[in-house]
């Protein structure tokens, strides 16, 4: 089979590591910006209310996250939007695009008994049920869990029991690999997709994403696996890929040149790119912080001071993340 299709099986299939609940953080396979502080969600939820500040946003839009997991993140935003806006909580609709029925009812549960009645969460499999008029998206880590296929000097991918051989001739891959002044990695599936379908999802939205990678692509192959906070290359010799198989992540590094591309092909307007230190700090994280030393005290202020350093202190995250921005209207 092709590389993107063993990819697509081993995330998404029916027994696919992201078919079902997945711990994230101390006792999972990895750690997030979402696990590692509310604040966060926090940052963006200063975000949004800054939108309809300056118009762009109205008070019913919708709030939607893509690739939600636990819910976590967008329970996060709809906390602090009650926090620091608390009237949008009850006009905004909230929205998670999740293809799996297991997570949406585990996301359902989680802000049934974190906001009873007060927040409304609909659930869509796919962008293309939305509908919406006016719109806020946002996505953490989705673009490296799209499927990809692997390039070398000319040829592509498939996987023949997990082994993997480059004799494919795909003039597609070839023509992105060019493009991207790629002669080997990854080169993602479905980014134009994914961009055209928001522009049909949403008439006036804007769209924020978080994800680990460089604007240019990389010279090599970024593939790994993660398993239980171990990261090994897919190429190392000694990856047991038939054990690890759909029981772990599976990633590689964003070319964000190429989500740029096509979101721009798609008629949405490219915003900023940045580092997620600069993105945060930016959009406030330093100023909700004192919010909360204000009304908290020195004490958990401290404390969540250490866990937002990880999010935004360069040896961190803070430069190994990026944040990119798109609007469509």
């Amino acid at each position: 089979m092709r590389f993107s299709d063993y990819m697509s099986e081993w995330l998404y299939g029916k027994d696919g590591y992201y078919a079902t609940y997945k711990d994230i953080g101390k006792g999972g396979d990895f750690y997030t910006s979402v696990s590692t502080s509310k604040f966060f969600g926090g940052t963006i939820a200063k975000h949004i209310i800054s939108l309809v500040d300056e118009g762009f946003l109205n008070e019913n839009a919708t709030i939607c996250e893509i690739g939600a997991h636990h819910g976590y993140f967008l329970a996060d935003v709809a906390e602090f939007i009650y926090t620091l806006r608390p009237e949008l909580l009850n006009s905004f609709n909230f929205v998670i695009i999740e293809r799996f029925e297991s997570l949406q009812e585990f996301q359902k549960n989680y802000f049934d008994e974190s906001f009873g009645d007060a927040v409304k969460l609909t659930h869509y499999k796919s962008l293309r049920e939305l509908k919406c008029k006016n719109g806020f998206f946002i996505a953490n880590e989705i673009f490296d869990a799209f499927p990809c296929e692997l390039y070398y000097k000319g040829k592509s991918a498939r996987v023949d029991g997990h082994e993997v051989i480059f004799d494919v001739d795909d003039a597609w891959v070839e023509q992105k690999a060019k493009k991207y002044h790629k002669d080997r990695g990854e080169i993602a599936l479905g980014y134009e997709e994914f961009a055209k379908e928001m522009t049909s999802t949403c008439k006036k939205f804007e769209f924020m994403s978080f994800d680990y990678g460089e604007m240019q692509a990389r010279p090599d192959f970024s593939l790994r696996v993660y398993s239980k906070h171990e990261v090994t290359p897919f190429f190392d010799e000694n990856l047991k890929k038939d054990e690890l198989f759909a029981k772990s992540d599976i990633t590689y590094d964003v070319t964000f040149e190429h989500v740029k591309d096509a979101f721009v092909e798609a008629g949405v307007e490219f915003v900023e790119f940045k580092t997620q230190m600069v993105a945060l700090i930016n959009m406030g994280i330093l100023e909700l912080l004192e919010i909360l030393k204000e009304k908290a005290g020195e004490k958990i202020y401290k404390q969540e001071l250490e866990k937002v350093k990880i999010l935004i202190m360069p040896n961190f995250l803070g430069e190994r993340f990026k944040m990119i921005r798109f609007r469509g209207e």
